[in-house]
């Protein structure tokens, strides 16, 4: 036993090869963020690659938010796929709808970067909850800008801009991931956040909400779509979206008090 021994120290030292660092992930996502996109990655592949264009377009009949089903006459005439209860889950499951990779690509990508901060700070549920509920304020604000209109809305950017906008309530404070002083753990995610009219008062998150305002009309309104053949950005959405993730923020994320 003792010769054993022997075998493992070296100057009086064990002579043991010492373990390797811990390698940190490309991509330190939280995972509510990438099931959420695995989810979307994967509806968008079986649309495209395994539904036919009649079992796609059903798909979209039953699952996008089509504000001409919501008009008395037009229902009474035409027999909508899913009926009352379509009418119901598609002010949310339009949401996991896309029309194209670009638009996909952008939803995830932004989704990576603002809404892993408000994952972080609200946990899988809370973040989950406000996602779905931005989702919907978009699908009202599309109904009451284009009612009776058979203009569909699909895709998350309504929920990703209320991720947006709820993340603009801290990023930028003090010891936040993009504030000065900023941190490099979990307390940046933590930091106390300001009342929204404090917070709009600051110049770099007032700046950030003025320019996404802007793109959102200017693309809106004059771009080339990117949400499938045939149809424009949804900026009313992503509007409805955006304020109620700007609004909700102090109702679903934990509470701490701003000091000033």
């Amino acid at each position: 036993m003792n010769q054993h021994h022997d075998e493992h120290m070296k100057n009086g030292q064990p002579d043991f090869e010492p373990l390797p660092p811990k390698r940190e992930p490309m991509f330190n996502l939280p995972g509510v963020v990438v099931g959420l996109s695995l989810v979307f990655i994967g509806i968008h592949l079986i649309r495209t690659y395994v539904l036919n264009s009649n079992a796609d377009v059903q798909t979209l009949l039953l699952f996008a938010f089509w504000p001409v089903r919501y008009v008395a006459g037009f229902t009474a005439d035409y027999s909508w796929p899913g009926g009352t209860a379509s009418s119901i889950w598609s002010f949310l499951s339009y949401g996991f709808l896309h029309g194209s990779a670009t638009h996909l690509g952008f939803n995830v990508l932004w989704m990576a970067v603002f809404g892993s901060a408000v994952a972080r700070r609200f946990g899988a549920g809370r973040f989950l909850l406000l996602s779905a509920i931005c989702a919907v304020a978009g699908a009202g604000a599309h109904l009451a800008t284009n009612w009776g209109q058979s203009i569909p809305v699909i895709g998350a950017s309504a929920a990703v801009s209320g991720q947006m906008a709820a993340s603009l309530r801290f990023i930028f404070e003090m010891g936040g991931p993009l504030g000065s002083f900023r941190g490099k753990d979990a307390r940046a995610y933590t930091v106390p956040a300001r009342p929204l009219m404090a917070a709009l008062g600051d110049r770099q998150v007032l700046t950030f909400v003025l320019v996404w305002f802007a793109l959102n009309f200017v693309f809106g309104v004059w771009s080339a779509p990117i949400a499938g053949e045939g149809s424009s950005i949804a900026w009313q959405a992503h509007v409805g979206g955006f304020i109620a993730g700007l609004v909700l923020f102090p109702l679903l994320g934990p509470v701490r008090r701003y000091q000033k």
